[in-house]
């Protein structure tokens, strides 16, 4: 009977699994703090309960273009691997039927389960009312209407984790911004003075 090497093999796969196991969880960071997460929407013009995200495969959040719409909402633009842009806003300016029913020349509108789809020329998007918010998410007419619809339906108010990545963060406008060109004595002024050459 060979059981020696079966044995031992027995005896190590636990150890092997334990080791490739390690590193697998990312650990939960600390919680993001709601007055912070509150004190950076303020900072951004707009406030936490007009955040809204989505999800559609192979789109990234382009974090640069967060920011607010109108008075106080918000709008994030996604962008697909390759370069399609898909535009979440969401803010206090209600759709309504009429608004459907009489879109701006050139443009169609058609209601659409809970909402409505509009195509313009160039562009569609799927808008609903929610929370007193107006929902929209717009693309280019290059991204499939199928894939906006999704987008469009996976929409909703971030919670504290997604806050926190998306929201701006608050620079500290702590004291005055460092100039090279100061001099370290008088009154400030930059030190415009020609050598000796003129």
């Amino acid at each position: 009977m060979r059981t020696g090497p079966r044995l031992s093999l027995l005896v190590l796969l636990p150890l092997v699994l334990a080791v490739t196991g390690c590193g697998t969880e990312v650990p939960g960071g600390p919680a993001p703090d709601r007055a912070e997460l509150e004190a950076r929407a303020h900072a951004a013009q707009t406030r936490v309960e007009h955040v809204y995200v989505t999800e559609a495969e192979g789109f990234r959040p382009a974090l640069q273009s967060a920011g607010v719409i109108g008075d106080d909402g918000f709008q994030l633009t996604y962008v697909g691997p390759a370069g399609e842009q898909l535009t979440l806003s969401a803010e206090r300016r209600p759709f309504t039927e009429r608004d459907c029913a009489a879109p701006p020349a050139g443009d169609t509108c058609v209601k659409e389960g809970g909402g409505w789809y509009r195509r313009s020329a160039d562009r569609h998007a799927y808008l609903r009312n929610e929370n007193g918010l107006r929902v929209e998410l717009a693309a280019p007419l290059s991204v499939g209407r199928d894939l906006l619809r999704g987008a469009a339906a996976e929409a909703h108010r971030a919670d504290d984790a997604e806050l926190d990545a998306v929201l701006p963060r608050r620079t500290s406008g702590s004291g005055p911004v460092e100039r090279g060109d100061l001099p370290p004595v008088g009154d400030g002024a930059p030190d415009n003075g020609v050598g000796a050459s003129g």
